[in-house]
């Protein structure tokens, strides 16, 4: 007959969730990963009943009791938390020395898991829990790479969506950004101010140094245009030295005026490129989403359109608003009208 001491180390191995009791209940071992559970609680001395809360079957109350449930399933919970449910199955010594119960997790076993830093090595090599590990952690692996796959594939999106509405000489936006931030500030009915500007000069600096120094020159003009406009405002190169500006929520010519003379000031300034002195300047024109009704992005297109290119006729390096033209036009207009 095999001594308590021995069938204790046996059950380690076999059982190491078990609890031998004596015919008194009280503990006299249990397995090593059940211990785990209260590594500062040594379970061994302890009356089985002052450590398990008997779930069911609810009539049982006492040790006596629950010794005649040989071969009977019982719940179980610990008394303190986390209070971990626990099924058991109860086997009785021979000689009514006491009983072995050996206890699983069930359906518990994930957040036990997760609760005590439990692994693969904290259950019998024979226990389903073993596999039910396994799929656990196949299955965190396939989330988790999936996961990732998504956060590639949305970052991907995002770079290519970027980059389709991005100049890529300059880093601003192209004319397909600017279409599509046009038609959003319309439809929400917010109102802008729309500045067309184009380079004076590029083509001498082209001819005259090459290509890199115009792309440069290009560089170093969108730079400035972004440092002198809001994070809300938008940029974009629509044309070989032609940009445009779009103000959101600006409908002040005074403000408006004051940017422009600011960013062909700046403009003005030379620029260095390889010992060579690269001299521009900017002709820009204006106008209001508000002088429209209702506004439509071609129609203020071509009224900044119109004003530049009258900037550019009063001789470049100016800013003309809309509303001057057609001001000048409506005199115009007036003086030519014959008096009866």
């Amino acid at each position: 007959m095999i001594d308590t001491e021995n069938l204790a180390t046996l059950l380690d191995t076999l059982c190491p969730m078990f609890v031998l009791v004596d015919d008194g209940g009280r503990i006299i071992r249990v397995g090593p990963t059940l211990q785990k559970l209260r590594p500062d609680q040594p379970m061994a001395g302890k009356n089985f009943l002052d450590v398990f809360e008997l779930v069911r079957p609810r009539a049982v109350t006492t040790i006596s009791a629950l010794m005649t449930l040989a071969g009977a399933k019982v719940h179980l919970k610990l008394h303190d938390t986390p209070r971990t449910a626990l099924k058991g199955l109860i086997a009785p010594l021979p000689h009514g020395k006491g009983a072995v119960i050996n206890l699983s997790f069930g359906i518990s076993i994930l957040d036990a898991v997760g609760d005590y830093a439990l692994t693969s090595a904290d259950f019998s090599g024979t226990d389903l829990a073993v596999e039910l590990l396994y799929l656990v952690e196949a299955k965190s692996a396939a989330m988790e790479a999936s996961r990732s796959l998504n956060l590639r594939l949305q970052g991907a999106m995002l770079a290519a969506e970027e980059q389709a509405f991005t100049d890529m000489l300059t880093g601003v936006k192209n004319r397909r950004a600017m279409d599509v931030f046009l038609g959003h500030l319309i439809s929400g009915n917010s109102p802008f101010a729309l500045m067309h500007l184009d380079l004076d000069f590029f083509k001498s600096v082209n001819d005259r140094f090459g290509h890199a120094a115009g792309d440069y020159v290009l560089q170093q003009a969108a730079r400035i245009m972004v440092e002198e406009t809001r994070n809300d405002d938008t940029v974009a190169r629509i044309g070989g030295d032609e940009f445009v500006i779009i103000f959101k929520g600006l409908a002040d010519e005074i403000i408006i005026s004051a940017i422009a003379g600011r960013l062909i000031d700046r403009l003005q300034i030379p620029m260095v490129f390889e010992n060579n002195t690269c001299r521009i300047s900017a002709s820009i024109g204006t106008a209001l989403s508000t002088q429209f009704t209702p506004p439509k992005a071609a129609e203020v297109l071509h009224a900044a359109d119109l004003a530049l290119y009258e900037a550019k006729r009063n001789g470049r390096s100016r800013h003309c608003l809309y509303s001057t033209l057609v001001d000048l036009q409506r005199t115009n207009a007036a003086t030519d009208t014959p008096s009866e």
